[in-house]
């Protein structure tokens, strides 16, 4: 059973940093990439961040270009977003998902996801 579980949210306030995890388990079978994405509360979803499993190249919404760093350790089967500079727009619930075929990424729909994590920006 595939399962990617989140961790890393919490409360910062703004100009902070949090760094994020994805844990991902239970996947016997190949994928294409990794990515990050959030949801707020009355927007649509966004899509951040995206890795390739081989080839480890990573995406980048321009939204957050400059701002959020993707990276993997495929050792521990976890995938990490670094987020510097928050902002209180960055407010959201964020999530990690699994791509099994080719196709552009951050901002798609993702085939597995995991539960969130709550990152919230405020002083």
């Amino acid at each position: 059973q595939v399962q990617l579980v989140e961790s890393g949210g919490g409360l910062v306030q703004p100009g902070g940093s949090l760094r994020l995890s994805c844990a991902v388990s239970g996947f016997t079978g190949d994928y294409y990439a990794i990515g990050w994405f959030r949801q707020a509360p009355g927007k649509e979803r966004q899509g951040l961040s995206c890795i390739e499993k081989v080839r480890g190249r990573s995406y980048d919404d321009l939204s957050v270009k400059g701002r959020f760093t993707i990276s993997r350790d495929n050792a521990k089967n976890t995938i990490y977003l670094q987020l510097n500079n928050l902002k209180p727009e960055d407010t959201a619930v964020y999530y990690c998902g699994v791509l099994i075929d080719v196709r552009p990424c951050p901002n798609t729909n993702y085939d597995y996801w995991g539960q969130g994590t709550q990152v919230t920006v405020s002083s």
